[in-house]
């Protein structure tokens, strides 16, 4: 599955894109380079019943931001992502699924 996939995945889980989860991290200082996974993951698990894929996906925007490595960038691999930047503003409004 490719980061935007457990993203988008996370949404509908959630009902909350990812940018208004990084923000709901950031209102409880789960934000930054120095972000600790467990305790996103934990708070991810409690209040949404998201599993450590999922969870770690979010951690790593959350340390890094929407840039993702160009490692699987136009690979044909299962983790393959189409842009070296994840879309957070909601899988509705990606300009990479319109037709």
């Amino acid at each position: 599955m490719s980061f935007q996939a457990y993203l988008d995945t996370i949404e509908t889980r959630t009902g909350l894109t990812p940018r208004q989860l990084v923000a709901i991290a950031e209102e409880k200082g789960l934000d930054g380079p120095d972000t600790k996974a467990g305790a996103v993951l934990e708070w991810l698990k409690a209040d949404y019943g998201l599993g450590r894929g999922h969870g770690m996906a979010l951690v790593h925007v959350l340390k890094n931001g929407a840039a993702i490595s160009d490692k699987h960038v136009g690979s044909s691999g299962t983790h393959r992502d189409d842009s070296a930047t994840l879309w957070l503003d909601g899988k509705a409004t990606n300009p990479a699924t319109k037709g």
